[in-house]
């Protein structure tokens, strides 16, 4: 019998506990918690790897995501510090049958970017019982210079608190 997110999910969780990899045709299993509307839609992020320990994903920043002074608006670095951290969080929390939610986004603006491939890395500083601390850093893929860091703090809870 399947979880409550499904086979796929399950199949994914399962390589995650045994220390494996999601790359490739691994993360296809997850498309429904990857492909959000807003990270994966509107921003264009795309998950390259993940284990426990390590999600990477990335996006080609283009002029939609400009400010009016035609750089990368820094709502666009909060939203894919808070998508990456999330997605890490919540496979970290369904094991136990939690979901996760964001308590707080700290995000630094470190760099100016006008276009191109933006990678993210996102690491873990705390995973406990009750809530979650991760880091994610984005940097310019043409020169690897770090372009923005965040950290997110998420509450583990139980589905059925999340109310309707």
């Amino acid at each position: 019998m399947a979880g409550p997110f499904g086979e796929d999910v399950d199949r994914a969780l399962a390589v995650l506990a045994a220390g494996g990899t999601l790359a490739g045709a691994e993360l296809a299993g997850l498309d429904a918690m990857l492909t959000d509307r807003f990270g994966a839609g509107t921003i264009g992020l795309r998950w390259d790897r993940i284990t426990t320990e390590r999600g990477e994903a990335h996006f080609d920043a283009t002029e939609l995501h400009h400010q009016p002074s035609g750089i990368v608006h820094g709502g666009v670095w909060c939203a894919v510090i808070e998508s990456m951290a999330s997605v890490c969080a919540a496979l970290s929390a369904l094991p136990r049958g939690l979901v996760c939610v964001g308590a707080h986004n700290a995000t630094d603006f470190l760099r100016p970017h006008r276009t191109g491939r933006v990678d993210g890395v996102a690491t873990p500083v705390h995973v406990g019982r009750t809530q979650q601390l991760w880091q994610v850093v984005l940097t310019r893929a043409a020169d690897g210079k770090a372009l923005a860091r965040g950290q997110v703090r998420l509450a583990n809870v139980d589905p059925a608190q999340l109310g309707g």
